[in-house]
């Protein structure tokens, strides 16, 4: 079994929701997922059903539907700092050095479990829905891209890119520099 074939899945909230009707109140329950591959891709989903198991199945074949890529530095952690917003939640991602492990509230943790991020700091300012706080880190992640394609973009050589950015030696292991 390769390490892609491997999906992690984080049940991240499960709710009862009410539906008032003419003859009395109707339950359901709506669950929200996070799955990654731990190599790089993390999804996010919810789903709504008369029953829990059908409402987390529902939500992870969404999440499956809407995956992304995210570049990861060394395999442990993001390239740089960046901030996401989604709604009122807004979240601000720190790169960290190694032996750091995950500083992130909420369901931030789960999504960076996901990804296969084993340093990174992460703060969250404003709302702490767990929806807008996920659209919000995911949004941030969006953003990521390796070095080498900013520097081709600024037509740049890699070494003129930024003093920081040589100064972290970012280029290890040539992993996407």
């Amino acid at each position: 079994m390769s390490k892609e074939e491997i999906i992690v899945e984080h049940l991240v909230n499960v709710n009862r929701v009410t539906k008032v009707v003419k003859g009395g109140r109707r339950f359901s329950f709506s669950a929200c997922i996070v799955l990654g591959n731990k190599a790089g891709s993390v999804g996010y989903g919810h789903g709504k059903a008369n029953e829990v198991s059908e409402a987390r199945f529902k939500a992870s074949q969404t999440a499956k539907k809407y995956m992304i890529q995210v570049p990861l530095c060394q395999g442990r952690t993001i390239y740089y700092d960046v901030y996401g917003k989604s709604g009122a939640a807004k979240v601000m991602l720190r790169r960290a050095k190694a032996g750091t492990g995950i500083i992130a509230g909420g369901a931030m943790r789960f999504i960076f479990d996901s990804l296969g991020i084993q340093d990174v700091v992460a703060k969250s300012f404003g709302s702490s829905n767990p929806y807008s706080m996920i659209a919000a880190t995911l949004n941030a992640l969006k953003q990521l891209t390796v070095p080498r394609a900013i520097a081709e973009r600024r037509g740049l050589k890699l070494s003129e890119l930024s003093v920081t950015v040589r100064k972290k030696k970012i280029i290890n292991n040539n992993d996407g520099i």
